[in-house]
C-alpha cells in the first residue's frame, strides 16, 4: 500500500480545513482549545452543520447517508477533525449503534433511526457495562423476558456516559440463561423515557458528571426494538467494539497534544534553558512521536484492509493493536504535559455539569493538565481493557 498522499488527497485535506475554519463557531472551538466542556447544544449545532454538508456520518455506506469516501479520505477527515480541533459527532450513535443497525437491523429500524442519528435528533448512550460485568462483559445479568409483543427488562448498567442527556440507550440483555453465557445475549434499543428507567450520576475525581448508573425496573420494550436475532447480541457487540477500537486510536488528538507539548516546553525553563533543549526530555518526546508515527501507519493499514474485505459484520482483530497503542500514547502525552507544567498543572476548573466523554485538550494556561492526566488513566480500560485486547491478539492474530 502506498501511504503517500496524492495531490487530490492533499486538496481534499485543504477543503476539510477550510470548512472547519469557515463553519465551526469560534466559541465552540475556544472551549475545546481552552479545555472547557461543550454544552449539549454545541454538539447538536455542529453535528447538524456537518450533516447539511453530508459529513456527519462520513464513514457510513453511501446508501445510508455516508460520503462514499475511500479509506484515505476518511482518515484525513478524522485526523483534521481532531487536530483543528472540532467536535467529533456523538460516537454512541455515529460509531457504535448506527453501524450495528445498518449492518444487522431491520429495514424499518434503518429507515427510522439512521437519519435521526446523522442529524443528532436522538442522543444515544451505551448500556453495556454492569457492576461485575466490565471487562468480562459476557457475565452481564440484566435480564429481558419476553411477554407477548414486549420484553420486560430488569437490571443495572454502569459507567453509562452522557446518559443524563440520552433519548435512547442500546443495551445488551440476557434473554437465555440455559446456554453458554455469550450465546444468551440480545441487543435491544430502549427509549429512555420508558417508565422504570432511573439515571443516577457518578461524580468523578475532577467533579465531572459524564458517567452514570442506569437502573431498569420492569421496563417494557417492544419486540420490534430487538436488533437482529434474539440471542445473537454478543456477535453484534463484538462488531460494535471492533469499530470503536479503530476510532479510539485518536492519532489526530495525539498529534495536536504533542504540538502543544513542544510549544509549552519551548517556554518553560529548567536549569536556565528551555525544557525542550533538555536531552532526556527530548528523548522521551521523540520516543512518543516515533510510536505515534508507527500507530498512524498501522491504522491506515487496518482501515485499508477493512475496506478491501468489505462489510462482513466481523471486527478485524488487528483493531486491538490500535486500541492498546493508541491509549498508551494518549497517556504518555498527558504524562509529558504534566512534566512540562510542573506545579502549574495543579489548579483546574471543575465543571459541575460536565458532559463530555473525552478528557479536554489542554489550554494555554494548562489549567486542565492535572485532571486531564488522571482522566486519561481510563482510556486503557474502556472500549475493552488493554489486557483483554492482548488476549484477543494472542488468540485471533497469533493463534496461541
Amino acid at each position: 500500500m502506498d501511504l503517500r498522499f496524492t495531490p487530490e488527497e492533499n486538496a481534499f485535506r485543504e477543503e476539510v480545513r477550510a470548512f472547519f475554519r469557515d463553519h465551526l463557531p469560534t466559541e465552540t472551538r475556544r472551549k475545546l482549545v481552552d479545555g472547557e466542556h461543550m454544552d449539549k447544544d454545541d454538539l447538536v449545532q455542529w453535528t447538524r452543520t456537518l450533516n447539511e454538508k453530508g459529513w456527519a456520518v462520513a464513514h457510513w455506506p453511501k446508501e445510508h447517508g455516508g460520503t462514499g469516501w475511500d479509506p484515505m479520505r476518511q482518515y484525513i477527515f478524522l485526523e483534521e477533525l481532531q487536530k483543528f480541533p472540532a467536535p467529533q459527532p456523538l460516537p454512541f450513535g455515529v460509531n457504535m449503534v448506527g453501524p450495528v443497525i445498518y449492518t444487522f437491523g431491520s429495514e424499518a429500524q434503518k429507515k427510522h433511526y439512521l437519519p435521526r442519528i446523522a442529524n443528532l435528533d436522538d442522543w444515544w448512550c451505551q448500556g453495556f457495562s454492569e457492576p461485575g460485568a466490565g471487562s468480562d462483559l459476557a457475565s452481564l445479568k440484566t435480564r429481558a423476558v419476553r411477554e407477548g409483543d414486549h420484553y420486560i427488562v430488569n437490571g443495572q448498567k454502569t459507567w453509562t456516559t452522557l446518559a443524563q442527556y440520552a433519548d435512547w440507550i442500546f443495551c445488551l440483555v440476557r434473554t437465555d440463561t440455559e446456554v453458554k453465557k455469550q450465546q444468551g445475549i440480545s441487543f435491544l434499543l430502549i427509549d429512555m423515557k420508558t417508565p422504570g428507567i432511573e439515571v443516577r450520576p457518578i461524580v468523578t475525581i475532577d467533579g465531572g458528571r459524564e458517567i452514570n448508573e442506569v437502573f431498569l425496573t420492569d421496563v417494557k420494550v417492544p419486540v420490534e426494538n430487538l436488533v437482529g436475532e434474539e440471542n445473537k447480541g454478543w456477535d453484534y457487540a463484538k462488531f460494535l467494539l471492533g469499530n470503536e477500537r479503530v476510532n479510539i486510536a485518536r492519532v489526530g488528538m495525539s498529534k495536536q497534544r504533542i504540538a502543544r507539548i513542544r510549544e509549552l516546553a519551548a517556554t518553560e525553563f529548567s536549569g536556565g534553558r528551555p525544557l525542550l533543549e533538555d536531552p532526556r526530555f527530548r528523548e522521551r518526546l521523540a520516543s512518543v512521536e516515533i510510536d505515534l508515527k508507527a500507530l498512524e501507519l498501522t491504522q491506515l493499514r487496518v482501515v485499508a484492509a477493512d475496506a478491501k474485505r468489505g462489510n462482513t459484520g466481523k471486527p478485524d482483530p488487528a483493531s486491538s493493536y490500535l486500541k492498546i497503542k493508541g491509549s498508551e500514547i494518549q497517556q504518555a502525552t498527558t504524562h509529558l504535559l504534566m512534566e512540562v507544567m510542573g506545579p502549574h498543572a495543579m489548579p483546574y476548573h471543575s465543571d459541575p455539569d460536565d458532559g463530555s466523554n473525552e478528557p479536554p485538550i489542554e489550554p494555554a494556561h494548562a489549567a486542565s493538565a492535572a485532571p486531564g492526566y488522571f482522566n486519561f488513566r481510563k482510556v486503557s480500560i474502556y472500549g475493552g481493557s488493554n489486557e483483554i485486547q492482548k488476549n484477543i491478539i494472542a488468540k485471533a492474530v497469533l493463534g496461541l
